[in-house]
């Protein structure tokens, strides 16, 4: 189990890129389905600001940020529950 799997699909976030897309302001599921049919050079911009601090393996403090390796744990997470 992956660290992201931890993360309620109810929490609200808001997803934010560098390429000046307007930001998606949602839940993780929101943000991740969004995601999922993002182009690969902008699921490489994208992050995902979280209303509650995520906690990674091997660091000390929790981040507020999830980058896009991150959310693509969610992406497969979300195709594994759909089956």
């Amino acid at each position: 189990m992956t660290g992201t799997a931890t993360i309620p699909w109810d929490q609200p976030a808001t997803m934010i890129d560098l390429e000046g897309r307007a930001p998606i302001i949602g839940t993780i599921r929101d943000c991740t389905m969004h995601f999922a049919i993002y182009k690969p050079h902008a699921r490489d911009q994208a992050c995902i600001l979280l209303t509650q601090p995520f906690h990674r393996e091997g660091r000390k403090t929790r981040t507020w940020i999830l980058e896009p390796n991150e959310i693509e744990e969610l992406a497969a997470r979300m195709r594994r529950e759909a089956n």
